[in-house]
């Protein structure tokens, strides 16, 4: 394993830390559904989520837990591997890093909570965007680069 391995698992260990470190903040700051006004288009506000990106099955009775939790453990075992054979380049192993931090500082949540603790809820003329977090919105991040990087790299191998 070469040192780029260790240091994109210490990113993803990163990405974990600020977001149980900004959960844990919101869960000392506020009682479940407070919002509070950040700025006009913003807010802050507790909420917890059974389900995946959207509430994805929230109302599904419970097994959704342990059914995104192993699909998240599966999936991050995946993004390490590829991690480890494309540790020397750039944008795909940054990518998967963030993919992998956001799904195990999820993974946390679920283990922990039974559901994903959001608070980043942005609206405008009334309508909210799903309320997220720090993990999710580093999942976005990667997945759109992972998009990126495939979109605009030939398949002659370089991910530069």
């Amino acid at each position: 394993m070469t040192p780029h391995f260790f240091r994109w698992l210490a990113l993803a260990g990163a990405i974990i830390i600020a977001d149980f470190v900004s959960k844990a903040w919101v869960l000392s700051a506020f009682h479940l559904h407070e919002s509070r006004v950040v700025t006009s288009f913003f807010n802050l506000v507790l909420v917890f989520n059974p389900g995946a990106s959207f509430s994805f099955l929230a109302d599904a009775g419970g097994w959704q837990r342990w059914f995104f939790v192993v699909l998240a453990l599966a999936i991050s075992a995946w993004l390490v591997m590829m991690l480890r054979q494309h540790a020397h380049e750039r944008l795909l192993p940054f990518a998967l890093t963030l993919v992998l931090g956001g799904a195990l500082g999820n993974v946390i949540d679920r283990l922990r909570f039974g559901a994903v603790v959001d608070f980043l809820d942005f609206h405008v003329a009334g309508w909210h965007w799903p309320a997220f977090n720090v993990a999710d919105s580093a999942i976005v991040v990667g997945v759109a680069l992972l998009l990126w990087q495939q979109l605009t790299h030939k398949e002659s191998g370089n991910s530069e």
